[in-house]
């Protein structure tokens, strides 16, 4: 007995303490019911309550705040709700600023009536290209904000002979005013003139909008009863706070297709339920009907659409109304308001096939298309994988570092088109997209090259196969460590089966940008290798000190005097070449390139600040070099690939091995396996940077 005392004592504790975690008054917030009058009180005070669809959705992107920035010239907006505010930034859209700037352009003009709001909105691109994840978060802000005092709306609920009979469709309360005297309700309300044929862009769905059939069923009836009186009527209406859920089926919705056989159109708008049939007597009694059609259920918010053109020819006739119209027609009752952003995605193929098909042309033009294509800039396609495979974000396994950004060059090479008009290879062009400045490209010349190649980030690999590869090079057992060698393996394996590669020509091109992948990681990895070797920032400020010394006598005519014979002597040329030569400063250009900096060093003194080996990129780099050089023989790198290292070379390779970890991220694995790999060039005399 004492035990189960005691077991009972700690769950009573446990449930305290998770009881606890609760917000009291936030949840007392969302759960608010009143009278019509308390409702008519609220919506004086704030009258945001009673906004549109397109309106709510809107204002809740822009609810988050924006960031401004300037690309080729351009002015783009970057919405900070599309970096998923709402979670750790599973769902963080990157690098699609311009697809999203044109996204909220139609919402925006949807919310001011101008338009969009009577269209579908259609994303069109290729799979994999974030279209899903966009509705997500739409959808899944949708449920934040209107949990939030600033996106809260309210629907109702009658109570008649002590029953609650709640709207179905979670309508506007106000939509309870009948519409003759509903233009002049409302300028009572809101304290301004409502002009019913031009009425403002905030009142206009108030002013179309009508209850649906199983309200418009208990109207009348308490219309009977109370011989039109409204107020007595509107005792009647309970009002509640109303808070989206796609799980509970409120506000949110999503259709999927199916099979021909199985659709039915009635899960857009509901279907008669036989079991209340026998009940109220007819089956076009409104009680007798289900409004739980995913057009009813996303009344007041947003309906997705999943793969939307391949759904049967009888769903796409019901959007016709539901677009342009505003309304649905249920089984046996007449048409029936709506208010929902409508939005559907697909890729091209389908796309294309609607452009076709003349019989479709209604649909076509009740449709705003928004192009999400693939990401072109090498730094957005990394940020893509980092939300899965980034630091700490894998669990028992090392990602070496370079593994995501060798991945993503590879994915970017093949969305990419051949540069025809410009002296570039693909590898350039992928740098000059991710922002580095090259000589003789301006962004004129950048802009031209976009816009001639109009069909890149419509084709390549997407995001999701590049994610599966990654997978299954973390899968592999044995390795404590992923590189990029072996997610390029899965790559490489795995293009020989990939079902999206229609052609063998264009596998083959694919295969062949392999190479220049792992030339460019090549390269990385001997640069960081070069750097933890030359990273004795004594021995770079003395020889930066040394080659300054001799560059200054130079270029005032003036001797250098030497520190063991304390005797004058010409400026030593063969020191300054071996710097210089580092960086392809050939003979013809040196005194260029001496001028320059001396030039440079002149300037920083007259702004009173100090010149030391990092305030030149150029000559840092060349500093680098050149102290690699000398001491790559004394630390004897080429022995690695020996199976007999010395215990005075394997502690100089522990502290490269130290530095590469430290500086770079690598691990105890990863860092030997970069220093045998760039061991082995040198062993190849592959050493030129």
């Amino acid at each position: 007995m004492e035990l189960k005392a005691a077991n009972l004592k700690l769950k009573e504790s446990l449930l305290d303490k998770i009881s606890k975690e609760q917000n009291q008054e936030q949840i007392k917030k969302l759960m608010w019911s009143g009278s019509f009058d308390n409702y008519l009180d609220i919506v004086k005070e704030d009258p945001a309550v009673v906004r549109s669809s397109f309106q709510r959705i809107y204002d809740m992107i822009i609810s988050h705040g924006t960031t401004k920035n300037t690309e080729m010239k351009e002015k783009l907006t970057s919405y900070n709700f599309f970096k998923d505010p709402f979670g750790s930034g599973e769902d963080a859209i990157a690098g699609l600023d311009k697809p999203l700037m044109e996204l909220v352009r139609v919402l925006k003009s949807a919310a001011d009536c101008r338009g969009p709001e009577r269209r579908m909105i259609l994303l069109e691109g290729p799979v994999g290209s974030s279209k899903s994840t966009i509705v997500r978060l739409l959808k899944r802000g949708l449920e934040d904000y209107t949990k939030k005092d600033e996106g809260r709306l309210y629907t109702f609920s009658w109570d008649i002979d002590n029953e609650v009979h709640s709207c179905p469709m979670h309508e506007e309360p106000l939509l309870l005013l009948p519409k003759e005297i509903r233009p002049a309700a409302l300028g009572a309300i809101f304290g301004k003139e409502v002009d019913k044929r031009n009425p403002s862009a905030d009142l206009k769905h108030l002013l179309e909008g009508e209850v649906c059939p199983h309200c418009r069923y208990w109207y009348q009836h308490l219309e009977t009863k109370y011989q039109g009186d409204l107020k007595k009527i509107l005792d009647h209406i309970k009002v509640n706070r109303l808070v989206f859920s796609e799980a509970n089926r409120v506000g949110i919705a999503t259709m999927q297709p199916k099979s021909e056989k199985d659709q039915d159109a009635t899960e857009l708008t509901g279907d008669i339920n036989y079991r209340k049939v026998a009940k109220y007597g007819s089956d076009s009694d409104p009680r007798a009907f289900s409004f739980d059609g995913e057009l009813n259920v996303a009344n007041r918010g947003v309906a997705e659409f999943i793969e939307i053109l391949k759904l049967d020819v009888a769903f796409l006739y019901d959007l016709l109304g539901a677009t342009q119209e505003h309304s649905i027609k249920p089984k046996k009752f007449a048409q029936t308001h709506i208010d929902e952003v409508i939005i559907g995605h697909t890729n091209e193929p389908e796309f294309e096939r609607l452009q076709s098909n003349k019989f479709m042309e209604a649909l076509r033009d009740r449709t705003i298309k928004v192009t999400i294509p693939y990401v072109t800039k090498l730094d957005d396609e990394v940020r893509i994988y980092e939300k899965s495979y980034g630091k700490g974000k894998v669990r028992g396994k090392h990602v070496a570092p370079h593994t995501l950004e060798v991945a993503s060059l590879w994915a970017i090479l093949t969305r990419l088109e051949d540069p025809d008009k410009f002296d570039m290879d693909l590898l350039q062009k992928v740098k000059l997209y991710n922002g580095k400045k090259m000589q003789g490209y301006s962004e004129e010349n950048l802009k031209e090259i976009k816009e001639d190649a109009e069909r890149e980030g419509k084709e390549g690999i997407s995001p999701r196969c590049i994610q599966d590869k990654i997978s299954n090079a973390l899968a592999e057992e044995g390795k404590k460590c992923v590189n990029p060698f072996m997610v390029l393996k899965e790559l490489e394996v795995g293009l020989k089966t990939h079902a999206g590669i229609g052609s063998k020509q264009l596998r083959e091109k694919y295969i062949e940008l392999f190479p220049l992948v792992k030339k460019e990681y090549e390269n990385i990895v001997k640069n960081e290798v070069q750097k933890v070797i030359s990273g004795d920032v004594e021995g770079i400020k003395k020889l930066c000190s040394n080659y300054i010394e001799n560059l200054k006598a130079y270029t005032m005519g003036e001797k250098v005097k030497n520190p063991f014979t304390r005797e004058d002597e010409s400026p030593d040329e063969r020191l300054m070449r071996s710097v210089e030569e580092k960086i392809d400063i050939d003979e013809g250009r040196k005194d260029d390139f001496r001028k320059e900096l001396m030039n440079f060093i002149a300037k920083l003194s007259l702004e009173g600040r100090m010149f030391d080996y990092q305030s030149n990129e150029r000559l840092q780099k060349a500093l680098e070099l050149k102290l690699f050089e000398d001491k790559k023989d004394t630390i004897k790198l080429a022995n690695m690939v020996s199976s007999v290292v010395d215990d005075e070379a394997q502690k100089k390779i522990d502290i490269l091995k130290t530095r590469l970890m430290g500086d770079y991220g690598y691990c105890d694995v990863c860092s030997t396996d970069v220093l045998n790999y760039v061991a082995s060039i040198f062993a190849r005399g592959d050493a030129k940077e």
